[in-house]
């Protein structure tokens, strides 16, 4: 079993940036993503790496602003979030998905491990 510690939210202004890190007890053998979800909103998909690091994945209302990366000697996932808008308010979770069920998917029910979440705040 796979345990997650999301760290690094905050408040930030519009157009600032933060980075997040997820901490995990092992990730060598997990696909790797972000999702996040908003107060009375579905949680959505945000960003997702293989195991090497080699693909990556975003969704479109993040791709250019946000990067995914991975450190798998320190079993840590970060995401690096530039130009931060309102609109990207949200809890962010870090999900590990084991690679023996195939490689990125969108869907979060098929990620089996979830961290408790870190709150991202963005003021306009």
């Amino acid at each position: 079993q796979v345990q997650l510690v999301e760290t690094g939210g905050g408040l930030v202004q519009a157009g600032g940036s933060l980075r997040l890190s997820c901490a995990a007890s092992g990730i060598s053998n997990y696909v790797m993503a972000w999702f996040r979800q908003a107060p009375g909103k579905e949680r959505e998909f945000v960003a997702a790496i293989t195991r090497s690091g080699g693909t990556t994945d975003y969704a479109d209302s993040v791709n250019g602003r946000f990067t995914i990366s991975r450190e798998n000697a320190k079993n840590t996932v970060h995401l690096q979030m530039n130009s931060l808008k309102p609109e990207d308010t949200a809890v962010y979770y870090c999900a590990a998905r084991p690679v023996v069920y195939g490689t990125i998917v969108r869907n979060p029910t098929e990620y089996r491990y979830w961290g408790q979440g870190t709150q991202v705040t963005v003021s306009s």
